[in-house]
């Protein structure tokens, strides 16, 4: 609610019960576009040789994981696949981690040292290490993998240990 109040009304009084699905949704549109970045055609910003991670956690109350896997998926298909993008545009989405942070899964990584070294040195983050910790010790690490892939434990080892997992390909879902 404190989204609608404070950043798209600046009215710290605003009923959510006078919320108009039609009206208020186009009003938000037009007023925080500057948040709806979402043209799936990268090509001039690839030109530029730039750079783009983007992480999500699977337990965001706040915006759904899927709307990045979306937003992915489009770009994917405008620039022509995920081999295209590989060079320049990484999703990772981190498993029990909330909205940028927090949650029971592993959610304290260096994003940034990441994008560091793909923009320094050109070295892409094929995975990036996150940790969850328990009374400031760490108890969990697991490998993020750049989205489609996911982090699969080889079966043996410890199971709270990120150098017992694989980036692999999910598996095909059952057919009944």
């Amino acid at each position: 609610m404190d989204f609608w109040r404070y950043w798209v009304f600046f009215d710290p009084a605003w009923d959510p019960l006078t919320f108009d699905f039609d009206r208020d949704v186009a009003y938000a549109d037009t007023r925080m576009s500057f948040l709806t970045a979402n043209s799936p055609d990268l090509r001039d910003f690839q030109k530029r040789n730039g750079k783009l991670l983007v992480y999500h956690g699977w337990a965001d109350p706040v915006a759904p994981p899927e709307e990045s896997i979306r937003y992915y998926e489009s770009v994917s298909r405008t620039m022509g696949g995920y081999a295209k993008l590989a060079p320049f545009y990484r999703l990772f989405l981190a498993p029990g981690m909330g909205h940028c942070s927090g949650g029971p899964g592993p959610n304290s990584f260096d994003a940034l040292g990441a994008l560091d070294q793909w923009v320094t040195r050109s070295v892409a983050p094929d995975r990036i290490i996150a940790s969850h910790s328990t009374g400031g010790k760490v108890d969990r690490t697991r490998p993020l993998c750049p989205y489609p892939l996911i982090a699969r434990w080889k079966g043996t080892g410890n199971s709270d240990d990120a150098a017992e997992f694989v980036c692999a390909v999910p598996a095909a879902p059952a057919r009944k």
